[in-house]
């Protein structure tokens, strides 16, 4: 729950700490105290839009800080740490925004800076802020649907339904994938079988077309190469060539050595290039044996090279690229082969899934069905407890065209306030009050369901008075019971039902307009019911009349703790 809410230079706040306990906390002040500011505050506080003029005037920036004790939530708590934030039951979440235009918000958890959005993702699973027309969450069907299935209990049918739903999609864009690659095929059939044929007939092996354009460039100038590598022989082995005119050096040599040791070196050199030259020249012949002027092998060859280039050209422009449509085409052909044993084995699998759909459909709509009953029963019963007297709530279920991964149904909330009225979507409920009402009731009977252990309560008294403010203050008494709840209220007889009482008053500091905050109890809070039932807040009448109102705060009825009255009844 939210225990200490800090709030500097905003709007006309200098600076307040406002302190929350448990139970029923409420907000009160005169018109135009700074009451909405608070609101501003916590969402903020829990990632919503944050606008420099936001920030006081005279102010570098604004702040807003919520501690949080956030007690054994085990699920919450696994979030945080997947978000590496450190948390030992106790969580600060703050938020700056800087007065400078242009300048972004900044936000920090526990002394980490994170973004907006982690803010409001953590923000938002310790709050809700609901006012007259803040309660768009439970007004979309997909929010309305996730209310009915956890009133229902059909969170296990409804994952049920996913699965098979996910598997159902995934064997039909399998059946779907396999028609089309079939229908593909069937179309380029007569193209394909010509590709692998081709392909195949011609057999080309990797790096081929490098290995016949050499041996092509040697049989083209197998004459020319003839001629070099004789010349090449001539000048090292024929009558004049080197090696016969190196032979008597070695005499020389050895007589250089005999007399000057030091020229063993030049003997070592000359071993080295006669041995190289002979190298040469053996080599040499050798080439010029395997030279071979074969006019019809070239006219092979060069057939085989004109195949491969346009194999090349048609195919990729490689021989990798040819082998591979070769493969590809006989792939597509196999599959007309075999496309009719593939086709029924998907075909079966997608009927199977098609059948667990539609059981596991069956079943949520029979949980969705008996919990639609049973929540209209409950928050219609309500409704004449929050001044609608005539309020019906019904929860209508009409039919898909096809089962989707949600279900066979749409939920929707329908209501009628007034008698003789035909029911409509809660979405189109025209006064702000009404509906917040219709929320309230729903929060009523929903708040054990509600993970979020804080919820903020905007103006829901808007357009009512009276006895009717009593039972709307007994309903938010209600929710207390299984939440921490912050009401912003006009009304005494709301407030009279608080645990906590908060005032917001305006006032000056420094020539600047001022809002702050203060507990009240005893008789400061008397005097503030006093102000708010319109009278002298300092006559006796009026004090008596607060007095009144706040002991029976003490003895309201709740669905959760039967009056004496009640008791004796069941007894």
């Amino acid at each position: 729950m939210l225990t200490v809410l800090r709030i500097r230079q905003l709007a006309v706040i200098d600076e307040v700490a406002l302190t929350l306990a448990p139970g029923f906390n409420v907000l009160t002040g005169e018109t135009g105290a700074g009451k909405s500011i608070v609101v501003e505050a916590l969402g903020l506080l829990i990632g919503e839009r944050a606008s420099s003029d936001l920030v006081r005037a005279g102010a570098e920036r604004a702040m807003v800080e919520g501690i949080f004790d956030i007690g054994e939530r085990p699920a919450f708590r696994q979030t945080l740490d997947e978000r590496g934030i450190d948390c030992e039951g106790t969580l600060v979440l703050r938020r700056e925004v800087a007065a400078a235009a242009g300048s972004r918000a900044r936000a920090w958890i526990n002394g980490t800076p994170v973004t907006a959005g982690t803010l409001a993702e953590v923000g938002r699973a310790l709050v809700n802020v609901h006012g007259q027309h803040e309660a768009q969450a439970l007004l979309a069907p997909e929010a309305q649907r996730d209310i009915l299935d956890a009133f229902g209990g059909a969170g296990r049918e409804r994952d049920a339904l996913r699965d098979a739903h996910r598997s159902l999609v995934e064997a039909e864009a399998a059946c779907d994938a396999l028609a089309a690659r079939e229908a593909e095929a069937r179309r380029r059939a007569d193209w394909l079988a010509h590709v692998a044929a081709e392909i195949e007939a011609a057999a080309p092996r990797p790096e081929e077309d490098a290995a016949i354009e050499d041996e092509a460039r040697r049989l083209t100038y197998a004459e020319e190469l003839q001629t070099l590598v004789t010349e090449v022989t001539e000048a090292l082995e024929g009558e004049e060539g080197a090696l016969p005119r190196l032979g008597p050096l070695q005499r020389s040599l050895a007589g250089l050595q005999r007399i000057d040791s030091a020229t063993a070196r030049l003997q070592e050199l000359y071993d080295a290039a006669w041995y190289a030259l002979e190298e040469v020249a053996r080599e040499a012949r050798a080439y010029a044996e395997g030279i071979e002027h074969d006019p019809a092998r070239l006219a092979e060859v060069e057939r085989r090279r004109d195949l491969l280039y346009r194999l090349k050209q048609k195919h990729g422009g490689s021989i990798e690229a040819v082998v591979e449509a070769g493969r590809a085409a006989r792939a597509e052909l196999d599959l007309l082969d075999t496309a009719g044993l593939d086709r029924r084995t998907l075909e079966a699998r997608r009927d199977a899934a098609a059948v667990a759909v539609t059981t596991a459909a069956e079943l949520l709509s029979g949980k969705r069905r008996a919990a639609a009953a049973a929540l209209a029963t409950a928050v219609s019963a309500r409704l004449p407890e929050l001044g609608m007297p005539a309020g019906r709530f019904l929860v209508d279920l009409p039919a898909r065209e096809r089962i989707g991964p949600d279900g066979a149904e749409q939920v929707e909330f329908r209501v009628a306030l007034n008698l003789g009225h035909e029911a409509r979507p809660l979405a189109r409920v025209a006064s702000g009050g009404e509906l917040a009402r219709v929320m309230l009731a729903l929060k009523v009977i929903l708040a054990r369901l509600d993970d979020v252990p804080t919820l903020i309560f905007d103006e829901v008294d808007a357009g009512i008075g009276g006895r009717t403010g009593l039972m709307v203050g007994d309903a938010m008494r209600d929710v207390a019971t299984h939440h921490q709840v912050f009401a912003i209220t006009h009304l005494p007889q709301i407030a009279a039902r608080a645990h906590h009482h908060i005032v917001v008053a305006k006032g000056a500091k420094g020539g600047v307009t001022t809002s702050d905050v203060v507990v009240v109890t005893d008789e400061a809070r008397v005097t503030e019911v006093a102000r708010m039932l319109g009278g002298d807040a300092e006559s006796a009448t009026s004090r008596e009349h607060a007095r009144e109102l706040l002991a029976s705060a003490s003895v309201a009825p709740t669905r959760d703790r039967p009056t004496a009255q009640r008791a004796r009844k069941r007894g």
